[in-house]
Parts: structure tokens; C-alpha cells; sequence
């Protein structure tokens, strides 16, 4: 049996509890901290969410999911497990700007920098919603591409469609979202 083969034997049985999860994660983990670690290629250093912990706070809200039809099945659903981490992420730190301490404190261009972060992904959250209505399969490769940080080749392979048919999605994807933002 191959290791793909395992794999997706292993994620066909993830809801029979820890056990099974035991076997799966040292098989994609590395693959998932890839995935993460991505995400934080072009954040600041001093960022309080680090690759690891992205993997471990998808990998709590995968526990209870499940079961995946295959490795694709699984690696969506941790693209879509990391980017709710990231969004409530961003919503707890705004959340602490606007209802947290009263003092006033200026602010300094790491501090800024980290704002305008969390509206950043706040935004994209919201407008990839919308678009999830219009084009489901153009929104999955937006999630793939900005949230996990695949090739567009990476995200093509992840949800199985050929190559040409990502590039397209993506080009009319990134057409929309350009209308949506305003550039």
C-alpha cells in the first residue's frame, strides 16, 4: 500500500477518534507546517501567531471533523480550518483595540503594521464569502493561494483540477477581487 493510499485509508476513518489522528498527523504534518509557514513568509517577525501554532489551532478544529474523502478533502479543510484561525485572529486583536483599555496610547509602525493586518484578513474573510456564492471553485483556490500559500500548480493538484482550469479560475478570481478591493 502506498503512503497516499494509507493516507487516505487513515483520513476515510478520522472520525473513529484519537487513535486514527495519531497515525494521520505525523503523515501531513510536515505538509501542514509548510502550508503555515507560508502564511507567515511576508509577516513581521514579532507576529504573536506563529506557523506551529496555526497548524495546532487547524488541527483542534479538524479533531472534531471529518471523515475526508482524501488528502485534497483533508488539505481543503485545513485551509479552511487556518483561515478561520487567522480571520478570528484578526477579530479578537481588533476587538482588543476597540473595547480594550481606554488609555490612550499612540501607536507605533509595528502597531499599525499589525492593524492593518487584521483588517486586511478581516476583508479578504469577507469579500471571499461572496464570492464563495458566485464561483465556489474560484473561492477554494483564493483560500489555497492566500491563505495557505500554494503555487498555483500546489492548489490545482489539492483540488484536483488541471492546471489550465486553475490558471483561468485564478485570473478571473484575481479580475474580481480587484473590482471588490478597488485597484
Amino acid at each position: 500500500m502506498t503512503a497516499s493510499a494509507s493516507i487516505t485509508e487513515l483520513l476515510a476513518r478520522w472520525q473513529e477518534g484519537e487513535e486514527v489522528h495519531a497515525r494521520v498527523m505525523p503523515l501531513v504534518y510536515a505538509d501542514l507546517r509548510r502550508l503555515a509557514g507560508s502564511l507567515f513568509a511576508n509577516e513581521r517577525s514579532d507576529h504573536s501567531l506563529q506557523a506551529t501554532g496555526l497548524v495546532n489551532e487547524a488541527y483542534i478544529r479538524l479533531a472534531g471533523g471529518g471523515p475526508f474523502e482524501n488528502r485534497r478533502h483533508f488539505f481543503g479543510a485545513a485551509a479552511k480550518a487556518m483561515r478561520r484561525t487567522l480571520v478570528d485572529y484578526a477579530r479578537r486583536r481588533n476587538a482588543g483595540k476597540r473595547w480594550g483599555s481606554f488609555e490612550r496610547v499612540e501607536l507605533d509602525d509595528a502597531a499599525a503594521s499589525a492593524q492593518e493586518e487584521c483588517r486586511e484578513i478581516l476583508a479578504m474573510d469577507q469579500v471571499l464569502g461572496r464570492l464563495e456564492t458566485l464561483n465556489s471553485r474560484q473561492a477554494e483556490l483564493v483560500k489555497l493561494r492566500y491563505f495557505v500559500g500554494l503555487s498555483l500548480r500546489e492548489a490545482a493538484e489539492t483540488m484536483g483540477v488541471s492546471l489550465s482550469t486553475a490558471k483561468d479560475d485564478w485570473s478571473k478570481a484575481k479580475a474580481w477581487l480587484k473590482e471588490q478591493f478597488g485597484v
